[in-house]
């Protein structure tokens, strides 16, 4: 067996339709824990007829119809469907005519499950069958889950077999077998109940025959009483005749109350079926409001939400501009100080290498003035003996100038460190010069990006709005069609009243020359006046009773003067024309002009359905009300066939209109979503660029 398709819609997780294509090869369904793969594989089990609610880890069978979530309401249904490749034709005789398979499971809250195959219902017993001839199914091995591979390994041989036997494929033949010994052991019950029958039967017998020798002597007696009886039935005879004709005249009155009580039935089920029609557009009008309200309601929060959103966005953005500026004027401060530092270590680096230079000038002085203490040394040393005043103040001159050297030479050294050190904080300025150019530069970015992403939330909002139009362009387009689809079902509903009203009859074999008659509006009641009960007569020659052709030998006689002849407002068979010719239609102030004028077989009728026949037979309006009314409603059908076309014609434009709004409020709510897209794009660019010119 080749599964190629399977469709899940509000099963489990799954609330919205899902098609899961299984190609050629392995496909695998990859994801974290707790994503729903389980729930593919307990789809197509319950698909194939798995009936333990705890299979499916539930604690009922209704626990697979998604529950609702935190923004989805629940679903009411649920359904599964696996479509089959059956190109070898080796599916079961009551499936095999198709090339594909498509099994469907669908289930409904208090409702139960129901099987489909190809669109015809069938039973859970004929899927688990097709998939039992495949070696397949809600229970087989086949269908590997978590720890069966343990489980098989430790099973008992009873459970090896049942494997092994649908390895072989013969697990259909023995769920085909178990169906058959259940039908053995129900023949065999039937069989048992029939021999308590048979016993029953054979004591009825003996008492059946006990009552036809009753029946017999009955008879005898019957037969005498009946000779009698027949002398009394003479005499009633002539009574019943009297009561005949009283019976007659009652009878007459009576068809014209029936006529009366059928018009209004019939009204009554024209009013009955225009409610029924209503009722199923009422309850839409309820649940498009329900479902209006729970949208309106999702609406307000969404919009609560961005509210929020937007008041924290504004005070992030308050509190962020105080600090860019708070940052501007510590910058602004750090530069004028960096200036002024710059500056004065300008100055004292001047005045340091004035000092070196001083210091190089008492570095020349000390050394003239050691050589000249060495060279009076050596005069003194000459002359030590007699000079030892000279000697002493030559050495103390040479002490002096000794610590002299010392203190140039330390101040040297000082001088040489703090020159070091103000070379070091040139550098660090002028470094500290080119990182002024980074931050300018960052800064620059930051507006780059507060401008970006201004402008992605002034599009997404622009989108928005496209999209609430769009949406309510969408529900009055929705209104729109609903109203019109309401209208012409309403219509089409009073069509099929009117055509079951119509088509019903005593004898529908031979159809009345009433259906085939089309009269002007307004004259249904002359016509039911002048034809009367003819008008149920058919034209079939099969029926006990009918109209025929019956060519005039002589011209008939024409109208009075001033009568219209009925025919020219009647669209009628052939078989009624000699007939519809001779009836005038008058007003009722010219009949006591014309009625004296009218020949044999003439009458004259007026269009409330007054009668004057030429035999001077009159009968007044209302009489043939019942075929009046007949022949209205037929008008009004016709009427309402063509307003029930336009109708229809209206709901289907108006379908075109709601499904190109439905599309382009798709399109906008797209455009809005790529926008907020983009605009979040933007936020986070703008942070980073925040982050740079903090850092930098």
């Amino acid at each position: 067996m080749k599964f190629t398709k399977l469709r899940i819609a509000g099963f489990k997780t799954f609330v919205d339709p899902v098609e899961v294509a299984i190609e050629p090869g392995l496909t695998g369904i990859v994801g974290p824990n707790g994503c729903g793969k389980s729930n593919l594989v307990e789809a197509l089990r319950w698909v194939m007829g798995e009936t333990a609610y705890k299979a499916m880890r539930a604690s009922a069978m209704e626990d697979v119809i998604f529950s609702g979530s935190g923004r989805r309401p629940p679903r009411n249904s649920a359904e599964v469907g696996v479509v089959l490749d059956n190109g070898d034709h080796r599916a079961p005789t009551l499936f095999n005519d198709a090339d594909t398979l498509e099994v469907s499971r669908r289930i409904e809250r208090s409702a139960g499950s129901a099987y489909r195959v190809n669109g015809r219902d069938v039973r859970a017993r004929d899927v688990q069958i097709l998939f039992a001839d495949a070696s397949t199914g809600a229970r087989s091995p086949a269908m590997v889950r978590q720890g069966q591979i343990g489980e098989l390994i430790a099973a008992k041989p009873v459970a090896r077999r049942a494997i092994i036997e649908e390895a072989a494929g013969i697990s259909g033949l023995h769920a085909r077998r178990r169906e058959a010994e259940i039908r053995l052991k129900a023949a065999e019950t039937n069989l048992a109940r029939l021999e308590d029958v048979i016993g029953e039967i054979a004591v009825q017998l003996e008492s059946l025959t006990r009552q036809a020798r009753q029946a017999a002597r009955y008879r005898a007696l019957s037969a005498e009483i009946r000779a009698s009886e027949g002398l009394l039935l003479v005499i009633e005879r002539r009574q019943a005749a009297e009561a005949v004709a009283s019976a007659e005249s009652a009878l007459t009155a009576a068809r014209n109350g029936v006529a009366d009580v059928a018009a209004v039935q019939a009204h009554a089920a024209r009013e009955q079926a225009l409610a029924s029609a209503a009722m199923p557009g009422l309850r839409d009008a309820e649940v498009a409001a329900s479902a209006g309200l729970q949208r309106l309601k999702l609406d307000a929060e969404s919009a609560e939400a961005d509210a929020r959103r937007a008041r924290t966005r504004i005070v992030e953005l308050d509190r962020r501009l105080a600090q860019i500026e708070a940052d501007r004027a510590r910058e602004q401060r750090q530069a004028e100080e960096a200036a002024e530092e710059v500056e004065r270590l300008t100055f004292a680096l001047e005045d340091m290498v004035a000092e070196e230079a001083e210091r190089d000038d008492s570095s020349a002085e000390g050394q003239a003035a050691l050589e000249e203490a060495e060279a009076l040394l050596a005069d003194a040393e000459s002359d030590l003996s007699g000079l030892t005043s000279g000697a002493a103040e030559a050495a103390a001159r040479r002490a002096a100038a000794g610590r002299s050297l010392a203190d140039a030479e330390a101040r040297a050294s000082r001088l040489a460190r703090e020159k070091a050190t103000a070379a070091a904080d040139l550098a660090r300025f002028e470094a500290e010069s080119d990182s002024a150019e980074v931050l300018e530069e960052a800064r620059i970015r930051v507006e780059e990006a507060i401008f970006e992403q201004e402008t992605a939330e002034e599009r997404a909002l622009e989108g928005e709005q496209a999209a609430e139009a769009a949406g309510e362009a969408e529900s009055a387009a929705r209104s729109q069609r609903d109203e019109t689809d309401r209208q012409a079902a309403r219509l089409e509903t009073e069509v099929r009243t009117l055509i079951s009203v119509l088509g019903s009859g005593p004898d529908r074999r031979f159809p009345p020359v009433l259906d085939a008659l089309r009269v002007t509006p307004g004259f249904e009641a002359a016509l039911a006046a002048a034809l009367g009960d003819d008008l149920g007569l058919p034209t079939d020659p099969a029926a006990p009773a009918f109209w025929s052709t019956n060519p005039a030998a002589t011209p008939d006689p024409g109208l009075p003067e001033g009568a219209d002849s009925l025919d020219r407002y009647v669209i009628a068979p052939p078989e009624l024309a000699r007939r519809l010719a001779q009836v005038g239609v008058v007003s009722p102030v010219q009949v006591e002009r014309m009625r004296p004028r009218l020949k044999a077989g003439q009458r004259l009728v007026s269009r409330e359905g007054q009668l004057w026949r030429w035999d001077g037979v009159t009968v007044s309006p209302g009489a043939a009300r019942g075929a009046s009314e007949r022949l209205a409603q037929r008008n009004r059908l016709t009427e309402l066939s063509a307003a029930a076309e336009s109708a229809r014609a209206e709901a289907e434009t108006a379908g075109i209109a709601f499904r190109s709004a439905e599309s382009a409020a798709r399109s906008a709510a797209s455009a809005v979503r790529l926008a907020r897209e983009a605009a979040r794009a933007c936020q986070t660019r703008l942070v980073r660029a925040r982050e740079a010119l903090a850092q930098a």
